[in-house]
């Protein structure tokens, strides 16, 4: 399968870039500004070019003709647990996405962030940012998707906005959900069994649901916790103390009743990472980075349709010169 080329922005660490390379996108470039994510991409995909620069002061003029441009843009001005300030706040960074969209030229663009964008609140931002991308020749559509729908143990719904060329964007359609979740428990069973915790088996039939939305805070905000006191309470009725994250599973000595914390290869398991994605930096800088991910799963659901899309765009015109000749 040939791949297709994408530029990806605000990479983090590299649930969208999974995502998108499992679709059969291949990355020309991967820009964060926060040096344990571009240490973490650099780990796990070392032939990359990891670019650790903020987003304002990438030029996008030696990317043009790149098939994807793609990118998870922070959510803070937009998040509900904020103060939601939207263009008014300085980290929103919508306005750079779409100086790049004019300055690379791609066939496609993916943006992703959380559902506050979603509300009536920000009906005339969305408009904006739509408007801009129709000037500069793209159909663009926004959806909700829910991360449980494309296999993830957690709701985690996100906005996404597809653009495209006229050609593509007619046969662009949003990827239909995969089927019904696995639950905590069976994501987790077996490392929650990894370091002999005889109670595993028990713990994984009680934690029969999935879990509500990962937080994984900021740089100035947030800590190695499952988040708020709401999350943290749906988090014990799943038996999971989210009041901080564990080093290490359950040892053997843990009593079978034992409600556990989830380490960090369990948090990114509920994201949908393989057990092979390693994470630069400390417990908190690790899980920030998990938490603030988007889940590989989604991205690659969305990724085959924008790909199905230009691909299809591309034949068409082969199509017609067959049945013209």
């Amino acid at each position: 399968m040939p791949e297709l080329t994408c530029l990806e922005i605000c990479a983090g660490a590299g649930g969208q870039s999974l995502g998108l390379e499992q679709a059969g996108f291949s990355h020309v470039a991967a820009v964060d500004n926060d040096p344990d994510a571009c240490a973490t991409l650099r780990l796990n995909r070392p032939a990359w070019d990891v670019i650790q620069l903020d987003v304002r002061h990438f030029k996008g003029v030696d990317y043009r003709g790149v098939d994807l441009l793609a990118g998870g843009v922070p959510c803070p001005p937009f998040s509900i647990a904020g103060k939601q300030l939207g263009a008014d706040d300085e980290r929103d960074l919508f306005p750079q996405a779409l100086r790049l969209v004019e300055e690379c030229e791609p066939a496609a663009v993916m943006l992703e962030n959380v559902r506050g964008l979603a509300t009536a609140r920000f009906a005339a931002y969305r408009e904006q940012v739509i408007g801009r991308l129709r000037q500069l020749g793209y159909e663009a559509d926004w959806q909700v998707l829910n991360a449980s729908e494309y296999g993830v143990p957690q709701l985690r719904p996100r906005f996404i906005l597809v653009a495209a060329r006229p050609g593509a964007a007619e046969h662009f359609e949003w990827p239909g959900a995969a089927g019904t979740p696995p639950t905590v428990g069976e994501t987790l069973r077996d490392l929650m069994a990894a370091d002999g915790w005889t109670g595993a088996g028990a713990w994984a039939w009680q934690a029969n649901g999935i879990g509500p939305t990962l937080v994984g805070g900021s740089r100035k905000h947030g800590g190695p916790d499952l988040g708020p006191t709401r999350a943290r309470e749906a988090w014990l009725r799943l038996r999971v103390d989210g009041r901080g994250l564990a080093d290490a599973p359950p040892r053997a000595i843990n009593p079978s009743n034992h409600i556990p914390r989830l380490t960090l290869p369990m948090a990114a398991a509920l994201q949908g990472f393989p057990p092979d994605w390693r994470f630069a930096g400390r417990k908190t800088a690790g899980y920030r980075q998990i938490g603030n991910a988007f889940p590989p799963p989604v991205a690659r659901a969305v990724g085959t349709s924008i790909r199905s899309a230009i691909e299809a765009a591309r034949a068409a015109p082969v199509r017609l010169l067959c049945e013209a000749s």
